[in-house]
């Protein structure tokens, strides 16, 4: 009985701290090839379809896209090849 225990007191254990360990992070992304007003859509579309983002709003003033996502699902690599194969090329703004 005492192994049951301690055996389910580590599978707990180690469910909780995976999701301890999830963040929602925040990055912006430089966006190359935003030459209309139309080209935002298509590089906000190409970010939320990445699971894990919860929000992304581009500017095509600033050539910029504010991205939301939870680092357990999605990374910046992931960020940047959506909007790259949607036709705009991206990378972290430093």
């Amino acid at each position: 009985m005492s192994k049951l225990l301690a055996s389910l007191a580590l599978a707990v254990s180690v469910l909780a701290s995976s999701t301890t360990f999830a963040a929602e992070k925040t990055v912006t992304l430089a966006v190359k090839n935003m030459y209309c007003a139309d080209c935002p859509f298509i590089v906000r579309k190409s970010l939320v379809a990445v699971p894990g983002v919860s929000k992304a709003v581009v500017s095509y003033k600033d050539k910029t896209a504010v991205v939301t996502y939870d680092d357990t699902r999605a990374d910046v690599a992931a960020l940047t090849r959506a909007t790259t194969e949607a036709g705009y090329p991206s990378a972290p703004r430093s």
